[in-house]
C-alpha cells in the first residue's frame, strides 16, 4: 500500500502546473522511495518468460557485432548508472550499441541498451545522466511488465516475439520498445524520478530540458521526424516535454555537468560515430548536430570535414561552396582527417575541375596507401 500511495503521488507530481511547481519538485525529492532490489521472478509467470526471452537476446548482444567493445566507455557508463541507481546498479548491465540512432532503452531484466547516436548527441554528463536516469525510472517502476499485464500489450508482445529471429538484434530491441509503448503518464513519471536520481547524485537537472530542445531542433530540420530516428516514434521530441523538464528542474541552480570527462571518453570513438551517422543519410539533421558540434569545439578540423562531406553528399543550393569552405576551414585548423582529401577530390571532380581533383586524390592516396578504396582512387589520377 505505501508502494502505491508513493507512486500515486507521483503521477500527481508530474501531472502539477508552474504553480505548485517548486513544492513538487521538493516532494519528489524528499518523498519519493525506490523500490527495493527485485527478485528473480518464477519462471511460469508472465515476468518470468519476458526475463528468460531477454536473458537470451542480452546474451545474442554480447556476441552482437553492433556492440561498442570498449572497455573504458562501458565502465564509464556503468558509473553513471551507479550513482543514479543506487543498489539497483548492481543489477543493471550497461552495453554501448554502435547503431547511429538517439537512443536507450532498459529491459526488465537490467540490460540497457546505450546508443551511439545518443552518445553522440550529449553534450555533458549531465545530459547523458538526464536520459539514463529516465530509462533507470521506468525499470524501477516496472512499466514494461505493467504494459506486458494490460491485454492489449500482450497481443503486441506476441507479435514481437513472433519476429525474434528474423529480424537483427537491433530491429528487435526497437520492435520491442514500440509494443510496449509507455503511457504519456509512464513517460512523466520516468522523468520525474530520473530528475530526482540526478539531484541526488549531484547533476545540474537543468541539462534534462536541453536534450530534448537539441532532439526538437534535428527533428525540424528532418524530412519526416518521425522516420529520421526509431526514437522518435516512442519517444516524440515534443514542446511540451521539455517545458515539463524546465519546470521540474525550476528550483535547482546548478550542479555537476562533466563535459570534459564526457569529452575524454569519446575522443578516440567520436569518428566512427560520426562516419555512421553520414551513413544515414538525413543531411539536415546531421548539419544540425555538426553545427552544435563545431560551436562547442571551433577548432576541431574534423567536425568541419563532416560538416562539409554532409552538404557536399546533399549538394542542394550552396552546399558545394559552402562544402568547399569547410574543407578548406579544417585544412588550415591542421588537424583534418585523411578522408578529407578523398571528399575534396569528389567535390573537384563533380565540377569538373579535374587537375584540382587529381591533386585532392594524390593527397588522399599518398597519406592512406592502404585504403580499402586506394586502388580505385588510384584511377582517377
Amino acid at each position: 500500500m505505501k508502494r502505491r500511495a508513493c507512486l500515486k503521488g507521483l503521477a500527481s507530481v508530474a501531472a502539477l502546473g508552474s504553480g505548485c511547481l517548486h513544492c513538487a519538485t521538493a516532494w519528489a525529492q524528499s518523498s519519493w522511495i525506490a523500490p527495493a532490489r527485485f527478485s528473480r521472478p518464477d519462471l511460469g509467470s508472465d515476468e518470468g518468460g519476458l526475463w528468460a526471452m531477454l536473458d537470451r537476446e542480452e546474451t545474442r548482444l554480447r556476441r552482437s557485432p553492433f556492440m561498442l567493445r570498449d572497455a573504458p566507455l562501458r565502465d564509464y557508463l556503468q558509473d553513471i548508472v551507479a550513482k543514479l541507481a543506487g543498489e539497483h546498479a548492481a543489477d543493471i548491465r550497461v552495453y554501448p550499441v554502435r547503431t547511429p540512432f538517439f537512443n536507450a532503452s532498459m529491459a526488465p531484466n537490467g540490460m540497457m541498451q546505450v546508443w551511439s547516436g545518443l552518445l553522440l548527441r550529449v553534450e555533458n554528463e549531465a545530459q547523458l545522466a538526464a536520459v539514463l536516469g529516465h530509462e533507470v525510472g521506468h525499470y524501477l517502476q516496472r512499466h514494461s511488465l505493467q504494459q506486458l499485464r494490460d491485454a492489449k500489450a500482450r497481443s503486441a508482445f506476441g507479435m514481437v516475439m513472433s519476429m525474434f529471429g528474423v529480424v537483427g538484434l537491433v530491429g528487435q530491441m526497437a520492435a520491442l520498445a514500440g509494443a510496449f509503448g509507455f503511457s504519456r503518464d509512464q513517460e512523466r513519471e520516468a522523468d520525474t524520478i530520473g530528475l530526482t536520481l540526478m539531484r541526488q547524485a549531484g547533476y545540474d537537472t537543468r541539462e534534462a530540458a536541453k536534450v530534448w530542445e537539441n532532439l526538437r531542433a534535428e527533428a525540424a530540420a528532418a524530412h519526416d521526424p518521425v522516420k529520421s530516428s526509431p526514437l522518435f516514434a516512442t519517444h516524440p521530441p515534443s514542446e511540451e516535454r521539455q517545458r515539463s523538464l524546465t519546470r521540474l528542474a525550476e528550483a535547482d541552480s546548478g550542479g555537476f555537468l562533466g563535459s570534459r570527462e564526457l569529452d575524454e571518453r569519446l575522443a578516440g570513438l567520436q569518428q566512427q560515430m560520426l562516419e555512421d551517422e553520414l551513413k544515414r543519410g538525413q543531411h539536415g539533421e546531421t548539419l544540425v548536430l555538426l553545427d552544435r558540434l563545431i560551436q562547442r569545439s571551433p577548432q576541431r578540423g574534423d567536425l568541419r570535414y563532416f560538416r562539409g562531406e554532409a552538404r557536399r553528399q546533399r549538394a542542394q543550393g550552396d552546399d558545394l561552396d559552402s562544402a568547399l569552405q569547410d574543407f578548406e576551414h579544417a585544412r588550415r585548423l591542421g588537424n583534418e582527417p585523411v578522408e578529407l582529401y578523398r571528399a575534396l577530390g569528389y567535390l573537384h571532380r563533380s565540377r569538373e575541375k579535374y587537375e584540382l581533383a587529381r591533386e585532392a586524390f594524390a593527397l588522399y592516396v599518398e597519406r592512406a596507401p592502404q585504403a580499402a578504396d586506394a586502388a580505385m582512387i588510384k584511377s582517377f589520377l
